[in-house]
């Protein structure tokens, strides 16, 4: 079991982990179009800084967390390096500065989330009843860092560069008490490291077996519509009149911490394939429900549609993370962290981004607003193709089959751990 101490060590570090992203990324959209006077396209591009970070992940984690270094070491360095970034970015007054500072952030953050990942995994024995837990406290730490905007009135009194030093106070405070988490050391190895081992390149290999391609390729694809959620709801919001948009914002995640907290019975009551498909069909609601909201009698709707993002989030992206960690064998199980966070957050975001920018800037009014409904109704209707093709493709199994590399010994790591029967 997970004694009561380290299960608070490992919140602590969850709440600072996204209490970091949600400082500054929230109200990144709004930032850039009021303070850098940034087109749509300028914006995508900004968060298009996350999916670089993403797509060098599986890199960095693969080579430092499953090999040479203790997990929580590398965790203090990059959070340490971020702080930095971060503070200079929020100090540029141009968009093209800004995006070099932002993209060294995100470059250095990104792998943080599969580290704290890993370091949570590591210490329980059971992670589909354990983890959601320890993850709630970080939905924790994303609605404090949107209830401080709102409350400190960063939005409406146009001081929202200061978002920038409170996300970098944050990441050197979580820097630091990195070094004090539990020790967690590279998995042991056979033999000399190889390129495969440094690129983190086995965990590739489980995209040998159907199940996992499947789920591979949606978390992809289902990622693309998620861009527009990422980059532009805090603009909508603020656009349509919603006072302490980032506040409201919040709700999402508060809705978040409920169902993480949910996260295990779902697993165990539905299945893998079934909680996954409810998370991608909640997106296309989402969006669907934004088209038809407004600030006024329909105000209802939009917030529907932010308190729907815990089913959007926790059942795709929490039992992702579960269900991945069950597959991989222990020796590329931080890697394959990496791995999925180089489809979702990586590939699919990227795409995302370059897709929404233009979308968004081709409905923009004279009056340098944007017309709604339209941007909201494509991202629906991609979120509808995903579940459908997800629904159709994906079968689950009870083991992991043909994900060794060069004189592997089959999918268990002899714990039984590549079981992926939730």
């Amino acid at each position: 079991m997970l004694d009561s101490l380290t299960r608070t060590r490992l919140s602590a570090m969850m709440f600072l982990e996204f209490f970091v992203w949600g400082a500054w990324f929230v109200t990144l959209g709004t930032y850039l179009a009021s303070d850098l006077e940034a087109t749509g396209s300028q914006i995508a591009l900004a968060f298009l800084t996350q999916s670089l970070g993403a797509i060098l992940a599986p890199f960095i984690v693969g080579l430092i967390a499953d090999r040479f270094f203790a997990a929580q070491r590398i965790l203090g360095v990059l959070h340490l390096f971020s702080a930095v970034m971060l503070f200079l970015a929020g100090r540029q007054e141009d968009f093209g500065p800004f995006f070099v500072f932002a993209l060294l952030a995100m470059v250095s953050f990104m792998p943080t989330l599969a580290l704290a990942n890993s370091i949570s995994f590591r210490r329980m024995e059971s992670p589909e009843r354990q983890f959601p837990s320890v993850r709630v406290f970080g939905t924790i730490g994303w609605i404090i860092a949107g209830l401080l905007i709102g409350w400190l009135g960063w939005e409406t009194g146009g001081a929202l560069s200061n978002t920038f030093v409170m996300a970098a106070i944050g990441s050197a405070l979580l820097g630091v008490y990195a070094f004090t988490l539990p020790h967690t050391p590279p998995e042991p190895s056979d033999g000399p490291a190889t390129v495969r081992d440094i690129l983190g390149l086995d965990a590739l290999a489980l995209l040998k077996s159907r199940s996992y391609l499947v789920f591979f390729i949606a978390s992809i694809l289902i990622c693309i519509p998620l861009a527009f959620y990422y980059n532009f709801t805090n603009l909508y919001l603020n656009e349509i009149g919603v006072p302490r948009a980032a506040a409201v914002q919040s709700l999402g995640q508060l809705s978040e911490a409920g169902f993480l907290l949910l996260m295990p019975l779902m697993l165990r009551k539905l299945g893998v394939k079934k909680t996954l498909l409810i998370g991608m069909l909640a997106w296309a609601a989402r969006y669907a429900m934004f088209a038809l909201g407004d600030s006024g009698s329909l105000l209802w709707l939009v917030v529907i549609g932010l308190l729907l993002h815990g089913v959007c989030y926790d059942f795709f992206f929490v039992a992702g993370q579960i269900y991945t960690d069950r597959f991989a064998p222990a020796r590329v199980r931080s890697a394959a962290q990496g791995l999925i966070s180089l489809a979702t957050y990586g590939v699919g975001l990227l795409i995302g981004s370059l897709i929404s920018g233009p979308i968004v800037d081709a409905f923009l009014a004279a009056d340098g607003t944007h017309d709604w409904i339209p941007i909201w109704l494509v991202p629906a209707a991609l979120a509808l193709l995903v579940a459908i093709f997800f629904g159709s493709m994906f079968r689950e199994q009870q083991t992991a089959d043909a994900i060794d590399g060069p004189g592997g010994s089959g999918g268990s790591d002899g714990a039984g751990r590549a079981d992926v029967a939730v």
